[in-house]
């Protein structure tokens, strides 16, 4: 028997046999490149998909073993600190211990059984972590929202989802008290926090009281994991089911080439625990025995963020495009960011200029990628892999990403058409089951052999793929398809411009035209509006095509944006027509 598993119980040992299919033997590879050949080879199509699979079983008891057994760094497997003194810090063991326990609270105080499902809305406190964690021990389907979301929100997410059990925070639980009664599928409402509430259960008091002894349900790789509703950046928010499978192997498979993590990482990645992108934070990261980092903050604050990289070892950052822009108006050659390593942006489209600025201040890569709620990391800039300014990056196995026509007909190199992935013969493991209780949406979702997501973009003749906007972002002016993040991209290179959102406004010649929004850096506040209007479109006819100036252009203050710092381009453009 390897050195490697000395030490790991006969039972762990089984487990990890058969959820890696071997059944000779094991390569003398350490633990960590041998998971990962594990889901190379799966993400590749050379080994199945296994029939059952729980990550929570199958992944993390799995490290604690390996823990256990001395085959792991010393390092926490989450690392939580709030800026005012509070820190928990969970070995996988610890981590496993207290899950079971929630776990149980989930089964025995809330009565949940598999398949059931639990709104999750919290903030970044351990709790959501731990919660996560028991749903993937339960079988219970959760689903995540953002701590902002109004009466309204809840209650519609409430009933289109029929849950059973919401888990909320102190601040949100007076507006789920105000929608309950019309929520007739409601049960139970779960509160984390150090008080009581009428109506609702404490978790902090249960978890305390509850049994660390509990039996992982064993789940099918194809049972329902997570539903997420999108974003809402365009349309109504859709509930995107994913499953055991394209979630807990698919952000694996999908994105271990972009994070480069091993075992000894540490990675922060800034995302709202409501947004899809959350699940960066946990599942890649864990499968790969790193340390989650995760650091409460109320609000976005730049100088927060960059003391916090110079004070801690986080080896690895992800955050969205937005906070990069921020982070590089800040003086960086006031912090020393000695243990970063790898830096990740995802969620929105990253403007080469903000790229250029991050990589001359700190000597880094950003590291592009792409993906949705549906989808995972369809494309990724990987680490090591040459990087071309403003691309995304190439195809992430096991995804065929090709960009076709509106008849599913693929596109040769360089053309402009949707950005679409190949599921006929064979649909990716990684991708969602479907849009729940709409089989109108997910059939109108696919093409031909390809799932349509809605995106257009252009490929290159080496496989890199550009975004060019949302189908319904892009703006037809006098028959000019101009994509809005090309005209972004060429505004954010003018020391005017702090941020900026591009979208289409009616006009009576043209039919629409492009409108800039434009937040000012603070050095152009007391210029002259009108003469600096001219001399951003004189800017942009210079850097690109003259037909893609803003006619059009507004100074705000700020920009319409998702709590997890998206550009809200769809408020703008409902606001110019609405006119």
């Amino acid at each position: 028997m390897r050195l490697w598993l000395r030490g790991l119980g006969l039972q762990a040992l089984r487990n990890f046999r058969e959820f890696c299919g071997v059944h000779t033997q094991l390569p003398p590879l350490p633990v960590p490149e041998k998971i990962l050949a594990v889901w190379e080879a799966i993400s590749l199509g050379r080994q199945p998909v296994p029939e059952y699979f729980n990550f929570a079983h199958d992944v993390l008891d799995m490290w604690a073993q390996l823990e256990k057994a001395g085959h792991r760094p010393s390092c926490p497997a989450f690392w939580w600190l709030d800026g005012r003194g509070a820190e928990v810090k969970w070995s996988f063991a610890e981590l496993g211990t207290q899950s079971r326990k929630a776990a149980n609270v989930l089964g025995d105080a809330c009565g949940l059984q598999p398949r059931d499902r639990m709104i999750l809305v919290l903030p970044r406190l351990p709790e959501w972590w731990l919660i996560s964690v028991a749903c993937m021990r339960t079988g219970v389907v959760m689903i995540p929202g953002v701590s902002q979301l109004t009466e309204k929100d809840l209650k519609y997410r409430l009933q289109m989802s029929r849950a059973k059990s919401i888990v909320a925070s102190d601040s949100l639980a007076p507006h789920v008290d105000a929608i309950s009664a019309e929520c007739p599928s409601l049960q139970t409402k779960l509160l984390v926090s150090d008080s009581s509430r009428p109506g609702w259960v404490n978790f902090r008091e249960l978890l305390q009281e509850a049994s660390a002894e509990h039996s992982c349900v064993r789940t099918k790789s194809g049972d329902p994991l997570v539903i997420y509703f999108t974003s809402g950046t365009t349309g109504a928010p859709k509930m995107v089911e994913h499953s055991q499978c394209s979630y807990g192997l698919g952000f694996v498979a999908s994105g271990s080439r972009w994070l480069g993590l091993t075992g000894s990482d540490v990675f922060w990645n800034t995302s709202d625990t409501g947004w899809v992108k959350a699940g960066w934070s946990f599942f890649p990261t864990w499968a790969m025995g790193s340390c989650v980092f995760v650091h409460e903050m109320p609000r976005v604050d730049t100088k927060v963020i960059l003391n916090t990289l110079s004070t801690y070892p986080i080896t690895n950052f992800c955050c969205v495009p937005t906070i990069f822009r921020l982070l590089v108006q800040e003086d960086l050659t006031r912090y020393q960011f000695q243990s970063l390593q790898h830096c990740l942006a995802g969620g929105e489209a990253l403007n080469p200029d903000v790229r250029d600025k991050w990589k001359r201040h700190t000597g880094l890569e950003l590291h592009e990628g792409y993906g949705q709620s549906e989808t995972v990391a369809i494309c990724a800039n990987a680490r090591g892999t040459k990087i071309k300014s403003g691309s995304m990056g190439q195809a992430s196995p096991p995804y065929d990403v090709q960009i076709v026509d509106d008849e599913g007909n693929v596109l040769p190199p360089g053309e402009e058409g949707n950005i679409a992935v190949r599921v006929r013969p064979t649909r990716p493991f990684c991708l969602f089951n479907y849009y729940l209780d709409n089989p109108e949406k997910t059939a109108a979702s696919e093409q031909g052999d390809f799932y349509i997501t809605g995106d257009r973009g252009r490929m290159d003749t080496d496989g890199y793929f550009w975004f060019m906007g949302r189908n319904d972002d892009v703006i037809n002016s006098s028959s000019y398809r101009i994509g809005p993040v090309e005209v972004e991209s060429v505004l954010a290179e003018h020391p005017a411009v702090l941020e900026c959102a591009v979208v289409s406004s009616p006009d009576p010649i043209r039919g629409e035209v492009v409108k800039a929004f434009i937040v000012l850096s603070p050095a152009y506040y007391s210029h002259d509006p009108e003469a600096l209007t001219r001399e951003l479109q004189e800017h942009v006819k210079r850097v690109t095509a003259p037909y893609k100036y803003p006619r059009k252009v507004a100074f705000v203050s700020e920009l319409p944006k998702t709590v997890s710092g998206k550009i809200q381009r769809s408020k703008l453009r409902n606001q110019e027509w609405a006119r």
